[in-house]
This record gives C-alpha cells, sequence and structure tokens, in this order.
C-alpha cells in the first residue's frame, strides 16, 4: 500500500513538474525574441487527463525532417531548455530543432520541432514556407537507425502571446503527433519580433 501511494506520489510530482517546466518554455518565449516558441496557458489543465510521453534515454534519434510540399530536406538538432526555462533554438537557420527531453517523433505522444522564419544575413530559415502545408501534406522524420516515420498533416494554427496552446505540447489521444512551430507575421522593428506563431499539427500514417 505504502508503495502504491508512492508510486501515485511521484507520478503527480513528475506530471506537476514537466507542466511548470513547458510553462516556462512557453512564457520565457515573450522575453526572447529570437526563439519560435509560444506561450502556453495552464490554468485550465487538468493534470490527471494529460498524458505525457517522455523520451525514454533508450532508442532511435531523430536525424532528418523531409516536407516534400516545400522541398525541405534539413538536419534535426536535438535540443532542451536553456537555463532561463526556454526551448533552445537550432543553432543553423537552416536546421530545425526537436525538443529531446519530450516524445520522440512516432511515438505516442505530442513531438515537437522549432524553426526559424524570416531572412538574416541573405540567408532564408528552414521554415520560411511553412504556411504553404495544407491538410493532406505529408512530413517525413529519418532516425539514426535508418528508419523513417510519415506524418501527414491534419491542422494548422496561428497563436499570439494570449492564446492557449496546450495542444501543441500535449495530446493524449493514444496516437503520434509531430507538431512544428515557427514565427509569423510582420517583423517588428521596435519589438524585434514577430507577432504570431504558426503551428502545422501532424499525425503518424
Amino acid at each position: 500500500m505504502k508503495n502504491l501511494i508512492f508510486r501515485q506520489t511521484l507520478t503527480v510530482l513528475i506530471i506537476v513538474g514537466i507542466v511548470f517546466s513547458v510553462s516556462l518554455v512557453f512564457v520565457y518565449f515573450y522575453q526572447n525574441t529570437n526563439s519560435p516558441v509560444i506561450k502556453i496557458v495552464t490554468n485550465d489543465l487538468a493534470l490527471p487527463e494529460i498524458d505525457v510521453a517522455v523520451a525514454s534515454e533508450e532508442g532511435a534519434l531523430p536525424i532528418r525532417l523531409k516536407i516534400f510540399k516545400i522541398n525541405l530536406d534539413t538536419t534535426i538538432e536535438r535540443v532542451g531548455l536553456t537555463v532561463a526555462g526556454a526551448m533552445d533554438t537550432p543553432k543553423d537557420r537552416a536546421n530545425v530543432a526537436w525538443l529531446q527531453t519530450g516524445t520522440r517523433p512516432g511515438e505516442i505522444g505530442s513531438a515537437v520541432m522549432a524553426g526559424h522564419y524570416g531572412w538574416n544575413n541573405k540567408r532564408g530559415s528552414a521554415f520560411d514556407n511553412l504556411y504553404k502545408l495544407r491538410a493532406g501534406d505529408e512530413l517525413l522524420v529519418l532516425d539514426d537507425q535508418g528508419v523513417a516515420t510519415i506524418f501527414v498533416v491534419y491542422d494548422t494554427r496561428r497563436y499570439n502571446a494570449e492564446s492557449d496552446a496546450t495542444k501543441v505540447f500535449f495530446s493524449n489521444d493514444g496516437k503520434s503527433h509531430l507538431n512544428l512551430i515557427t514565427c509569423e507575421g510582420d517583423w517588428d522593428p521596435v519589438t524585434k519580433s514577430y507577432p504570431q506563431r504558426l503551428v502545422v499539427f501532424a499525425e503518424a500514417k
């Protein structure tokens, strides 16, 4: 009985810790204009109903993302949280970043990748054309074991600072999701940021 209580308590603490960490990631975006991450509202989260799938230490790691519709074939960088609580971004604007503390692409849950948008030093970014994706378009993630997982886009959404973006990082439908995040809108030279975030939602085929 004591062991059961301990396991239940530990599970709650882990879930609360994960939700708190993700909250820091989203909220910090609005202090870090170089990140494509968006804000999340956690007040309405029903913790017992959230199925959080965290990448285990074993298993294949994603290395390339291919999006046929926009002719993208790029390297996946593995990132975590910065000391300030933000999801780190790809070091190379041509690459994308996968949050390795979350779900692996192909596992049950929501895997998240972020990519830059816009030009810098006459160079474009990986997700400049992400807005062109529509329901039915396919994405392919290749892992370091040579296994390819195909995802099919089913939705695209735009978020601002006040949006509840819980769905980006959490799912409880028992499916494998891949969610892509980037900036959108016109660059504001005063705030040095873009006003919105575009999220493309896809699920394994």
